[in-house]
């Protein structure tokens, strides 16, 4: 599996502990900011990690700043990514399991290990087999498409 994985200046200490964890695992991967300096923008990495993974060069994201919010909604602003931000391991099981998301956004102010247990169960986890899931990830992609106009629900 291929991970591409980008931090602003808040992270790079823990992006690399992360990426060599990850290494030490046998996943490869991809430094989408392999430096970061204080007057960076996080929404630069953002946008080149969920390129790389809306392109099919890695299988999934992690994305480092701060509280990991402002990277996830510019991830999720890019065609094709489903970025969930976590502070949890519940969230990262719910992340992938129900909403099918291929990137996750952390917070370097989170504790290196327990970042280190949401990223082993959110890429541990397998998509959600319950029609529902299914149906409301297709929803997601389609309208994302231009294919799907939600109903009305008055």
């Amino acid at each position: 599996m291929q991970i591409a994985n980008a931090t602003d200046h808040n992270g790079s200490i823990i992006k690399n502990e992360i990426k060599r964890y990850l290494t030490n695992k046998g996943y490869q991967v991809i430094d989408c900011s392999p430096s970061s300096h204080p007057t960076d923008d996080y929404s630069d990495y953002a946008i080149k990690t969920s390129e790389v993974v809306a392109s099919g060069k890695a299988n999934v994201g992690i994305l480092i700043c701060g509280t990991g919010i402002g990277m996830s909604i510019v991830a999720n602003k890019v065609k094709g990514i489903r970025c969930a931000h976590i502070t949890n391991v519940n969230d990262a099981i719910l992340a992938r399991e129900v909403n099918y998301a291929n990137m996750i956004a952390i917070g370097a102010k989170i504790n290196i290990n327990e970042n280190l247990k949401m990223i082993d169960v959110f890429l541990n986890t397998e998509f959600g087999k319950e029609e529902r899931y299914i149906r409301n990830a297709n929803k997601i992609i389609k309208y994302e498409n231009g294919e799907y106009i939600p109903v009305n629900q008055d």
